[in-house]
């Protein structure tokens, strides 16, 4: 070969090593800026858990329910953690499963990531048919999945007094399991866990958790909701 003829080849090699090279540079910027860079976005993101439920999360009869309701100490323990997640207590006081029902579709207007279902205390209280406290809560779960499927939906147990006799007290207590297993959520099997019964951890109306009892609520809830967040 030739010395001219060996120039143009050599140019030609340059040209092609150096079009490689531009060609690696544009897929490093693409994957940075395609892959790499949502990645690291939605790690930061600030996701949503929303507590619905009645007097039991609203923190009726407390001083100050914005901080001492167990909605309240849950996002203390975020923050303490470290996580990327914002509480909206959707707690209502008075609602029963039926109005829960009713509002379910406004209050999933907004994002939410965490859904956590706690009502039927009221519907208890009041002595209503469980077949209908147990259709109104599987209505609002299928409600959830249909208007976000991707938030995931923790369910909690409550329980009915007991003065409502033996036979309702078992097939009320039974809801929340059987609506558990049905739907394959994850469960907090009693909310008033250690606080229900003891007069040292509730107000005088024997029903509603005092600060002291919201903290030991906060415990039980946490345990369910941390390997979720």
């Amino acid at each position: 070969m030739t010395r001219k003829a060996a120039i143009p080849h050599k140019r030609a090699k340059q040209f092609a090593q150096r079009v490689i090279r531009l060609a690696e540079r544009l897929f490093f910027v693409c994957f940075v800026s395609f892959v790499v860079a949502p990645l690291l976005a939605g790690a930061g993101e600030t996701k949503t858990l929303l507590f619905f439920g009645d007097s039991l999360t609203a923190g009726l009869g407390l001083e100050d329910p914005s901080t001492q309701a167990f909605p309240a100490l849950i996002q203390q323990k975020i923050e303490a953690a470290g996580l990327p997640w914002r509480v909206v207590n959707a707690g209502l006081s008075g609602e029963t499963s039926a109005g829960g029902l009713r509002r379910v579709d406004w209050i999933l207007r907004q994002r939410v990531d965490v859904f956590v279902l706690e009502l039927g205390g009221n519907d208890g209280l009041r002595g209503l048919p469980p077949e209908t406290t147990r259709a109104n809560l599987q209505t609002i779960i299928d409600r959830v999945r249909e208007k976000s499927p991707a938030t995931k939906i923790v369910l909690a147990g409550i329980a009915a007094p007991p003065n409502m006799g033996a036979d309702f007290t078992h097939t009320f207590a039974a809801i929340f399991p059987e609506l558990t297993e049905k739907n394959g959520v994850p469960f907090i099997p009693f909310l008033l866990e250690g606080v229900g019964g003891r007069p040292e951890f509730n107000q005088p109306d024997g029903i509603h958790p005092n600060i002291q009892g919201h903290a030991i609520v906060a415990e039980t809830v946490w345990t369910v909701l941390k390997p979720l967040l």
